[in-house]
């Protein structure tokens, strides 16, 4: 068979076809990106990154850029198969990312770190720097990914949502005392959405059977339920019944041991009056 010849020249990915159409319809402009940025009220910076395949940008900036290089909503359907790409992330989070996606319930247990749908940007950035195997370009890429992912939670997506978060997971706060402020003050205003249900697991609680073990459960469509575990090193996704009703059983005792939502909320409250004031202004 005669290898296959590249028609368009455009073969990439979703994101990188994307970028590739963002600069294309500049060019055919004929603008520069600082009078695109003057034009259509962007940041130059944002728009440069999005056409080098960094970043995505968001719903609002791409149909402004529609509108303005007159490309109907061709730009727009470019970002959508670029958002919902899966290779956006780290192949060993895709298994989980395209179970997450079919989830009609989903509830966790977190040891040590909060949920990467619980984290504010800023939280982002510094645990994913922690870990020290990002470049900075990769890294701002993941950080946009993740936070896209906290559109789950948001109340018209439909997910229920419950977590269960260690006492050790809130007090290994940022260095920042306003970015840690925003992160809490963020937790308090999910833990009012009507789909979400936070609880803290408190120091005093004692020993059970998930001390070290940060645990995900999906309900799927057809009363399927499936778990994914992770630790510093892997993830795992488990299927098998027997295992994932043990784990279920063991989080149950978790939830049991763990404050009420009300006492969470305010166990959250108190740490924030802990932090040093905001100097005024």
């Amino acid at each position: 068979m005669p290898a296959r010849r590249t028609v368009t020249g455009r073969s990439g990915g979703p994101r990188e076809r994307f970028a590739e159409e963002l600069k294309r319809a500049r060019e055919q402009k004929g603008v520069s990106l600082r009078k695109l940025a003057d034009d259509v009220g962007w940041n130059q910076s944002l728009l440069s990154r999005m056409e080098n395949g960094i970043l995505l940008g968001g719903p609002d900036v791409v149909r402004d850029l529609d509108f303005y290089y007159g490309t109907g909503d061709k730009l727009l359907i470019l970002w959508e198969l670029a958002v919902a790409d899966k290779n956006q992330y780290r192949a060993e989070y895709r298994p989980y990312m395209q179970i997450e996606e079919k989830a009609l319930a989903l509830w966790q247990y977190s040891p040590t770190t909060l949920p990467g749908m619980l984290q504010t940007r800023a939280y982002m950035r510094e645990s994913l720097a922690a870990s020290g195997v990002f470049d900075e370009e990769e890294l701002e890429q993941q950080v946009e990914a993740r936070l896209r992912r906290r559109e789950l939670l948001e109340p018209e997506n439909g997910l229920l949502y419950r977590g269960v978060l260690s006492e050790a997971v809130l007090r290994n706060r940022l260095r920042d005392d306003p970015a840690w402020r925003e992160q809490l003050l963020d937790l308090l205003e999910v833990s009012e959405r009507p789909n979400v249900t936070l609880q803290v697991l408190p120091f005093d609680a004692g020993h059970h059977g998930l001390m070290n073990t940060s645990v995900v459960f999906l309900q799927l469509p057809g009363e399927k339920l499936v778990a994914y575990t992770e630790n510093e090193v892997r993830g795992e996704v488990i299927e098998e019944t027997s295992t994932v009703v043990a784990l279920n059983h063991a989080y149950d005792a978790v939830r049991d041991l763990a404050l009420s939502p009300a006492e969470s909320r305010r166990f959250i409250t108190r740490l924030l009056e802990e932090l040093p004031c905001e100097p005024s202004t």
